[in-house]
């Protein structure tokens, strides 16, 4: 139920008088309800606790084994995949951020809210709307009075009316403006999802592609391992036809080389599921599959990286950055849910002609007007206003919350990322290591076999050693180009080196 107090006068005055007390309510408006939005402090923490963040990575043998150093609070460009030095990988990253679907999603989110705010910030201004109505109508005979105020000769006669209608709600109590503070508040926030998918996309491709190299070179040497163990079987049969060898070491090496074939199709699926995932990052179906390929040879590792302080981290990452938005508009809704409990104003006005013929329309005495003010207070709802101002209040509680979450998930990845750096850089030293020690192994063996002191076996369980040592190599090169990618996603990608077109 609620209060309305309204007052109205119909006289010979122009509309301008809306005016006046559209003047004395707004100068009522002289602070918004509920709370000022103020940003949360960044954190204090000057590190990311025991992750490596200062020395440089262990070195290794190889141009992927160059060690990797930190610099900290370095900048990161926007087209932070370029460090790779790989074109045909720059290429397909530009490629997705223009014809990937989700980013086209993301970009048309972003206009619906900036349309939806703009179309919003309109209630600021009075409404005004024109009519015309016309009406044919017949009296009853009988009446004691004719409305028309003509003598009762045709009771049929036509009524024409020109109106303009004028409405306006004063924000005396600041509703609409902290309402219009939560709008602008989720525009920010789309356009920081936008940004987070722009990161997260041209990571997912740089990443993808390093999973293709990573398999293409697991799959030469596991089909190069399995041509070996084909190999050794049959020389095993062949000793075993002379009765130098048992039927026991014929089984025992078929097993082997069954294990080694089992290993190669999983890997062929899931290079062919990677192409997959490949072609619809840059929009495509599977059967338009692009034609570039990747090995770890296309690659160049980045030797310097930035690392950026948690105060600084917090406005790099867009997830971050929408949690706070997030949190800002949780703010103003409190101050929407507030001024809701407050009396609301409302000024109305309308001028126009009416005549019962269009040749009198805007002649003298046809004219009229009307303004008049209005407050209404709810009295009784049962509570609702007051509790749709504690939901708002557990909303704020609970964007607040999320906020701190999305700090703390930001400089764990960071976190994450540096140690993986570091665990990448020493399981690539041991890697190469064994992969050196395994290769002078074979030459020596195949040395010897050219002497004739070891048998054709003992040189291809050598080699077999070799390409299983190769496999371990691939794998560990792989891993420290996929966590640099991550490390630059962590940080937040450069967008903000990003052109204004590239962000909308």
């Amino acid at each position: 139920m609620g209060l309305i107090l309204r007052g109205r006068r119909a006289a010979a005055r122009p509309l301008t008088a809306v005016a006046i007390p559209a003047a004395l309510l707004a100068g009522l408006a002289g602070c918004a309800a509920g709370p000022n939005y103020h940003r949360p402090p960044p954190p204090q923490a000057a590190d990311y606790g025991s992750a490596p963040s200062r020395g440089p990575t262990t070195a290794g043998p190889g141009a992927d084994g160059a060690p990797q150093t930190f610099v900290p609070d370095a900048d990161i460009p926007a087209e932070w995949w370029q460090l790779f030095r790989a074109p045909k990988l720059s290429a397909m990253v530009e490629q997705a951020l223009k014809a990937n679907p989700n980013m086209e999603a993301a970009q048309a989110a972003l206009r619906q809210a900036q349309d939806l705010y703009k179309a919003q910030r309109a209630a600021w201004l009075p409404t005004v709307q024109g009519s015309f109505d016309a009406q044919r109508a017949r009296n009853a005979l009988a009446t004691l009075a004719n409305p028309t105020s003509l003598p009762q000769q045709n009771p049929y006669y036509n009524l024409y009316t020109a109106q303009l209608s004028l409405s306006y709600s004063p924000d005396v109590f600041g509703g609409w403006r902290r309402s219009l503070e939560a709008s602008r508040a989720g525009v920010a926030g789309v356009r920081y999802q936008l940004i987070a998918m722009r990161v997260t996309l041209s990571s997912s491709v740089v990443v993808t592609a390093v999973q293709e190299a990573s398999l293409r070179g697991q799959i030469a040497a596991t089909r190069r391992l399995l041509e070996l163990e084909h190999m050794m079987t049959e020389t095993v049969r062949q000793q075993r036809a002379l009765g130098t060898a048992s039927e026991l070491d014929l089984l025992a090496r078929q097993a082997l080389e069954a294990q080694t074939a089992a290993t190669l199709p999983p890997l062929e699926k899931q290079l062919g599921q990677t192409r997959d995932a490949l072609t619809a990052l840059l929009g495509k179906l599977p059967s338009e599959e692009p034609a570039d390929t990747f090995t770890l040879e296309d690659l160049s590792l980045p030797t310097e990286l930035p690392v950026s302080l948690p105060s600084k981290l917090i406005e790099q990452r867009p997830d971050v950055r929408q949690a706070e938005e997030n949190l800002h508009a949780a703010t103003a809704q409190v101050g929407v849910a507030l001024a809701g409990l407050l009396p609301q104003f409302a000024i109305t006005g309308d001028t126009g002609s009416a005549a019962l013929a269009m040749t009198k329309l805007f002649t003298p005495y046809s004219g009229f007007w009307d303004v008049g003010a209005s407050l209404t207070q709810t009295l009784f709802d049962a509570g609702a206003l007051i509790y749709r101002h504690r939901a708002a209040d557990a909303a704020l509680d609970a964007a607040g919350a999320q906020y701190r979450a999305a700090v703390i998930l930001a400089c764990q990845n960071v976190a994450d990322t540096l140690r993986a750096l570091g665990s990448d850089a020493e399981a690539l030293k041991a890697s190469a290591e064994a992969e050196r020690a395994a290769r002078a192994t074979f030459e020596l063996a195949r040395q010897q076999y050219a002497l004739g002191t070891i048998s054709e076996v003992a040189l291809m369980n050598s080699e077999q050693s070799e390409l299983q040592a190769q496999i371990t190599l691939v794998q560990a090169r792989a891993g420290r180009y996929a966590d640099t990618a991550g490390l630059f996603q962590a940080l937040g990608g450069g967008w903000w080196n990003a052109s204004e077109a590239a962000l909308r």
